[in-house]
């Protein structure tokens, strides 16, 4: 295998990324695996890292962190690509979430995500566009949740002690008492909706929040976004729904709705308040357009199937 890229993020998890540093180095020279790895010094700087590694020939550069050390990767890929498929992205999932990783089926041990490398089985995956009024248009390859989850993500930045689900389910509960329903409209394929939204979560992966399932149905190479939609409700009413997104059988329970698209666009005269990828894409953005390149993007994992599959 060629070598490849690492970029490891040491504030990952929490301080986790630069606590296992040694023991990824030493196991990646166990599997075999030729590699240069670099850290991440500040935010934006793997994108700039991933961007420069396609530019010196490397193949297959590995974000080694959470979703938000993911999504800067793809987005240096992204910045990097001209025609067709760019480059391959390994995942090695040290992060607080780590939930792209979970949907492509790497395994959380780092043993076991470094032995996917060194596998070198890969799979095409969707990666997906977003453009906020005011800003450069950004790639993710999972999710973008605008309002809840737009909130979640804020109040669990407050949070430095915990990680995965530790770490998101307080700052959903606290969430329930803070968040409002912006009045929006929502193009699915250039048929709207207009509706006091409580979330709209515009997925490409089954899994967000370090454990939550917000579009379980989601596939990460059918070319459709999965919309989830709830409608403005009590606070008692989103309290029941909890365990269900963390089980994912909250669809067809009011005042859930699902819907696929291949182009979303949300707009509201109320600011609008999302995470990209589990970091803040924007607090005060009144339209927010999102489209996908279908199956654009190499991922090593450790076979093909479907989502859920993988995660199993």
């Amino acid at each position: 295998m060629s070598p490849v890229k690492v970029i490891l993020n040491p504030i990952a998890g929490r301080g986790y990324g630069s606590r296992i540093e040694p023991e990824l180095r030493q196991i990646l020279s166990d599997e075999g695996l030729q590699y240069d790895l670099e850290k991440t010094s500040y935010a934006g700087h793997a994108i700039e890292l991933a961007a420069e590694a396609v530019q010196s020939g490397f193949k297959t550069v590995v974000a080694a962190g959470g979703d938000g050390t993911a999504n800067e990767v793809v987005n240096g890929l992204m910045s990097a690509a001209h025609n067709g498929c760019v480059g391959t992205l390994g995942l090695l999932p040290v992060g607080s979430g780590s939930d792209f990783a979970n949907n492509v089926g790497v395994p959380r041990g780092l043993r076991e995500a470094c032995r996917v490398l060194a596998d070198g089985r890969t799979r095409l995956v969707d990666i997906c566009r977003v453009l906020v009024s005011g800003q450069a248009p950004r790639y993710f390859d999972n999710t973008v949740n605008v309002g809840f989850g737009g909130i979640v993500t804020r109040e669990a930045q407050k949070i430095t002690w915990a990680r995965g689900m530790a770490l998101y389910l307080p700052a959903v509960l606290k969430t329930v008492f803070l968040t409002q329903a912006p009045y929006v409209t929502i193009d699915l394929d250039g048929e709207s909706q207009s509706l006091s939204a409580t979330m709209v979560c515009v997925a490409n992966g089954a899994r967000e929040g370090g454990g939550f399932y917000t579009a379980p149905r989601a596939e990460i190479d059918d070319g459709l976004f999965d919309v989830c939609i709830v409608r403005e409700t009590t606070r008692l009413a989103m309290l029941g729904l909890i365990p269900h997104f963390i089980k994912g059988t909250h669809i067809g329970r009011t005042p859930v709705a699902m819907a696929r698209a291949r182009r979303v666009t949300i707009s509201s005269e109320d600011d609008l308040i999302a995470h990209m990828d589990g970091e803040i894409l924007c607090i005060d953005a009144h339209e927010i357009v999102f489209d996908m390149a279908p199956q654009f993007l190499r991922v090593c994992c450790l076979a093909t199937g479907t989502t859920r599959e993988l995660a199993a």
